[in-house]
């Protein structure tokens, strides 16, 4: 799931049931992140169904707002026969195409009650049925060695605290020589504003800044949190967690892509990345 906080209207409904009220820099623990993020999908839900739905489709694995596809750049690798785990699926769109392309049991678990509401709909009405878990990427519920592949478009990720914890679980349930597949911002966008048009390519944040960025109420709680990283703690977490990385996509802005999504943009696509896709095997 793409944050989209740069969109006006989307923003506005869920401030308003939030009762957001600035934006902050600071530390944020597991217990305030999880709660903050929770609240935050589930407030938005609705709106970033209607706002993104159509381009994410009901059976269609989008990896980015590039619009990179599985279906073309087979980064999962052949997946019939397998046990798959989507990490934060959102609508699940993504696991609903796994279904479709001979997987034996795809699980698709998210934190929001309120994106797993979309997914039991569009599994009605699409026919198609993985298994939808509401779960924290940092305590998985899950047996050991449970899956042969685990993949995130956009879940997950940039919401916790440790990415170490989040790579250690995943790991958990994979099987030896399992495949673990994520997409994220990619970190060198953190150092630039969350603005699609040309404000949003002056330097403004040092890229070794890995203060979250927060939105608070009145109070100072946080209503939503997103972390950086860079490259680097990424490939150091993804090794301490048993894992080989085999490739880093940043998939190049498409020619003829016009759609705005947030920060993501024609303008900005065509100059800097705003995705990073690692792919991953769990060593032996």
């Amino acid at each position: 799931m793409v944050a989209d906080t740069n969109s006006p209207e989307r923003h506005a409904r869920a401030e308003a049931l939030l009762g957001t009220a600035g934006v902050a820099h600071r530390d944020v623990g597991s217990a305030e992140a999880t709660a903050a993020n929770l609240a935050w999908w589930d407030a938005d839900a609705d709106a970033y169904h209607d706002t993104h739905g159509d381009f994410l489709g009901e059976a269609d694995f989008v990896w980015c707002p590039e619009g990179l596809r599985e279906e073309r750049a087979r980064l999962l690798g052949d997946v019939s026969g397998t046990d798959v785990l989507e990490i934060g699926c959102g609508s699940a769109p993504c696991a609903r195409w796994l279904t479709t392309q001979g997987a034996r049991r795809v699980v698709g678990f998210d934190l929001s009650a309120g994106m797993l509401r979309h997914a039991l709909n569009d599994n009605r009405r699409t026919g198609l049925h993985p298994a939808l878990v509401q779960a924290d990427a940092q305590h998985l519920p899950f047996t050991d060695a449970a899956f042969d592949i685990a993949c995130s478009a956009f879940g997950a990720i940039p919401f916790v605290p440790s990415v170490e914890v989040v790579f250690r679980e995943v790991s958990r349930v994979l099987r030896p020589g399992g495949r673990w597949v994520f997409s994220t911002t990619h970190p060198l966008r953190w150092i630039f504003p969350d603005d699609p048009g040309p404000n949003g390519l002056t330097v403004t944040q040092p890229y070794f800044d890995r203060t979250p960025y927060v939105e608070v109420d009145a109070d100072g709680h946080a209503t939503y949190v997103e972390y950086h990283r860079t490259l680097g703690d990424y490939v150091r977490a993804l090794d301490a967690a048993g894992f080989h990385l085999t490739d880093l996509v940043e998939p190049e802005w498409p020619a003829g892509h016009t759609r705005v999504w947030g920060q993501w943009s024609p303008l900005r696509g065509r100059l800097f990345p705003g995705t990073a896709v690692f792919r991953c095997v769990k060593q032996p």
